[in-house]
C-alpha cells in the first residue's frame, strides 16, 4: 500500500509539473535572449538536466537551443571533466585521458554535447572542455600546456579575453569552474595557496591518437573543501552583474566573466575571500 501511494504521488507530481511549469525550446531560447545571450558570443555553460522541470523536449533540444543562441560565429563551451573526486586523487591513479573516448562526469548535457557533430574537445588530462563554433579550435588549442588546469592559456582564459559569459542552467554558482582561472590570477594575494606545490606529469591522447604530456599544479584538496563561491553573489548583485530568470521550473543565471573577475578583485581588496 505504501509503495502504491508513493507511486501515485509521483505520477501526480509529474502531472503538476508538466501542467504548471511546462515550457519548450522556444521559451528557453527567448529567455536566453532576454538575459543577454546573443549571437557571436562565447558562452560557458554549466547545466543540470534534472533541473529542467516541465521541459517539453529532449536533451538534444537544449543543445540545439544553445547553439542557435550563439550561432556558428560564437563559441559554445561545456566543461567535460572526467573525475568525480579530487583532481589529485584522480591524477595519482595515473590516468590516460582520451579526448575521443573518456566520458564527461559533468552531467548528461555535457556528455551528449561532446559527442555531437562539429564539437571539439580541448586536450587536458583533468579539466577538458567541449567546444562548438567557428573559433572552437583556436579556443581549445594548447590547453595541455597550461601551468594549472583552468589558468592562463586555457579555454577559461579565452572566455575572459573574449568578453564571454557564463550560463548556469539549473545549477548554482558553486560549480563555477571559471573561478579557478582567478585563483591563478590572484594566487599571490590569497590567504591560502589554492594549488599544490607538487607538479603532476600526466598524459593525454588527442582525437587523432597522439600522446601529449602535461605538467601542471592541481587543486589543493584541503583548500578546495573550503571554497565558497556563494560569497561573491552579493557583490555581483550589487553591481547589477547577476542576471537571473525562471522559465518553467528551470532557474537560468547569466554572468559576465569580466564581472566575476571584477567582483573577486574587489573582494580581495576588502580582505574578503571565497573560502570558509
Amino acid at each position: 500500500m505504501k509503495t502504491r501511494t508513493k507511486r501515485h504521488l509521483k505520477v501526480l507530481r509529474r502531472m503538476f509539473i508538466n501542467t504548471m511549469w511546462s515550457f519548450g525550446p522556444d521559451e528557453l531560447q527567448r529567455q536566453l535572449l532576454g538575459l543577454g545571450v546573443g549571437r557571436g558570443e562565447t558562452v560557458l555553460v554549466h547545466s543540470s538536466f534534472d533541473a529542467f522541470k516541465g521541459f517539453q523536449g529532449k536533451p538534444s533540444d537544449v543543445i540545439a537551443v544553445l547553439q542557435a543562441a550563439v550561432g556558428i560565429e560564437g563559441v559554445l563551451m561545456m566543461p567535460t571533466m572526467t573525475f568525480s573526486g579530487t583532481a589529485v586523487a584522480y591524477a595519482r591513479s595515473d590516468p590516460l585521458f582520451d579526448a575521443a573516448r573518456t566520458p564527461s562526469k559533468m552531467g548528461l548535457l555535457t556528455e551528449l554535447f561532446r559527442r555531437s557533430p562539429q564539437v571539439l574537445r580541448s586536450v587536458h588530462p583533468t579539466h577538458s572542455v567541449a567546444l562548438w563554433g567557428r573559433d572552437a579550435a583556436v579556443v581549445a588549442s594548447g590547453h595541455h600546456l597550461a601551468r594549472t588546469p583552468c589558468g592562463v592559456g586555457t579555454p577559461f582564459d579565452a572566455l575572459l579575453k573574449r568578453n564571454g559569459k557564463i550560463l548556469l542552467l539549473g545549477t548554482d554558482i558553486g560549480v563555477l569552474t571559471f573561478f579557478h582561472l582567478l585563483e591563478e590570477t590572484f594566487e599571490t594575494e590569497l590567504p591560502v595557496a589554492p594549488f599544490t606545490q607538487e607538479v603532476f606529469h600526466l598524459r593525454s591522447k588527442t582525437m587523432d591518437g597522439r600522446i601529449l604530456d602535461s605538467s601542471c599544479r592541481l587543486f589543493e584538496a584541503t583548500v578546495s573543501r573550503r571554497r565558497n563561491l556563494h560569497k561573491m553573489v552579493p557583490y555581483l548583485k550589487r553591481d547589477g552583474a547577476w542576471r537571473e530568470a525562471k522559465v518553467g521550473g528551470l532557474r537560468v543565471t547569466v554572468l559576465s566573466a569580466a564581472a566575476v573577475e571584477q567582483a573577486v578583485g574587489q573582494m580581495i581588496q576588502q580582505g574578503v575571500y571565497c573560502y570558509d
